[in-house]
């Protein structure tokens, strides 16, 4: 018998469904965050500002490489949730056993190559002499820990598959504590600086996976693997892939165009790369509510399409935008008018050029948020329905918007730099119109019907 907390979504109050599953991912989300933001803290106040830049320029990177496991870890999520909602416990169970080869061998992969050519591709990115060493040292630690970024997002998914999305959220506040500990041991303590920073993070991330790996097993009776469970099942895996990699693919060619746009920040010079780093930062403490409603709403869907109501995944779309809509209306005039504090609160008071640059920036890009929100909803409705050949197209647009525009925009006189920002936010409000035709084009009912 499974745990307490599976739900089945495919009966009840849709919005009810949705805000309890968002909930604990918001919570998780916004820990995981937490520790984000300690990270950049604790460089930006005790090691240097020109370290903080050096952690930023490493931002695009890592989201690069730990976008093929995070991408996997959907497609097998979305799997599972359609099996799930069918009652079908053979073929999930099949699926969370085929999981286990496609997260290990990507993650190998990915882990070679980044702690191979991480000089290499930080000097493409033109980042600065001063503070390029510091970037190398942090991105090959964080590289060494794409494994356990891997098995956790993949049981998580899996998880999340089930309706349990509140398990996940304990282990990602234990994983914040731990990294919140150690970044202040590692740094205060022994003095190892952006190195100690990168590997208080990996500690923590294999922790939580461990402990995940360990409860699912114990208490999820869809983890108890027998012998011919754990068969290779070369169709699954296939499946696995073809769902999962296009999600990959998409999160990689986002993190492509942000590499891009990073190129550029860094073209103007410590200064303003440290406050694109910050408002970086920032706006994904933005994008946690976003992010975690898109979980909820894949899981969702996935339920819901797998148990051919389709009905229900139109009605969880539309009290989803609803949703989207409050939360921008909220979170505008928190960072119009209050950026200068929040941007204070990553760097000592002495970096006042930072901090300013910062504020304005957060000025230009907050009336972006509902477009940014617009981006996760249809985009999560389409995964969890197995139209996730889509996220290619989307991922593209990105790719042009950040690298046509931002080429574009810092050629003007009168935005200059300021053009980055400008950048971020066009590119938020392309992305989500295309998001929105492509869930009203209705493609993704008949994605759904071949599963």
């Amino acid at each position: 018998m499974a745990n307490k907390n599976v739900t089945d979504m495919t009966v009840g109050n849709p919005t009810r469904h949705i805000l309890r599953f968002t909930i604990p991912l918001l919570i998780g989300n916004l820990f995981q965050q937490l520790y984000n933001m300690v990270d950049s803290i604790v460089v930006g106040r005790y090691v240097s500002a020109h370290a903080l830049a050096a952690v930023g320029a490493c931002g695009s990177l890592n989201f690069l490489f730990f976008s093929l496991s995070s991408g996997l870890a959907v497609g097998i999520g979305v799997i599972a949730s359609q099996y799930f909602g069918a009652g079908d416990e053979k073929q999930l169970k099949k699926t969370i056993a085929n999981s286990i080869y496609v997260l290990t061998s990507s993650a190998i992969l990915v882990t070679l190559i980044g702690i191979i050519f991480a000089g290499p591709i930080l000097r493409l990115l033109n980042t600065p002499d001063v503070y390029i060493a510091d970037s190398i040292n942090y991105f090959r630690v964080t590289c060494a820990g794409i494994i356990g970024v891997a098995f956790y997002n993949g049981v998580a998914a899996l998880l999340r598959s089930v309706g349990d999305s509140k398990t996940p959220l304990y282990f990602l506040i234990l994983s914040s504590i731990i990294n919140v500990v150690l970044d202040l041991v590692f740094v205060l303590a022994f003095d190892m600086g952006v190195v100690g920073v990168g590997l208080a993070t990996i500690i923590a991330q294999a922790v939580s996976a461990v402990v995940s790996i360990f409860y699912a097993y114990h208490k999820v009776s869809y983890f108890r693997l027998g012998r011919k469970d754990l068969i290779p099942d070369l169709p699954m895996i296939r499946d696995s892939f073809r769902l999962g990699a296009p999600v990959a693919i998409q999160n990689s060619m986002i993190a492509v165009s942000c590499i891009a746009l990073q190129a550029v920040v860094n073209g103007f010079g410590p200064d303003v790369a440290s406050a694109y780093t910050i408002t970086g930062r920032i706006e994904q403490l933005v994008q946690q509510p976003y992010g975690s409603l898109g979980m909820a709403l894949t899981s969702y869907s996935g339920q819901n399409i797998g148990a051919k109501k389709q009905e229900r995944v139109i009605e969880g779309f539309r009290k989803a935008t609803l949703i989207v809509l409050c939360f921008s209306l909220i979170m505008l005039p928190l960072y119009f008018f209050f950026g200068r504090y929040i941007c204070g609160i990553f760097v000592k008071d002495e970096a006042e050029a930072v901090i300013s640059l910062g504020a304005r920036a957060l000025k230009i890009t907050s009336p972006f948020y509902f477009a940014l929100g617009m981006i996760y909803v249809p985009r999560a409705v389409l995964n969890g329905c197995g139209d996730t050949g889509f996220a290619m197209i989307n991922g593209l647009t990105e790719v042009v918007c950040r690298i046509l525009f931002s080429n574009i925009l810092t050629r003007i006189p009168a935005l200059d730099f300021w053009g980055i920002w400008v950048t971020t936010g066009l590119t938020w409000a392309f992305t989500a119109i295309v998001c929105v035709m492509r869930y009203k084009g209705g493609k993704w009912k008949y994605k759904a019907l071949e599963r």
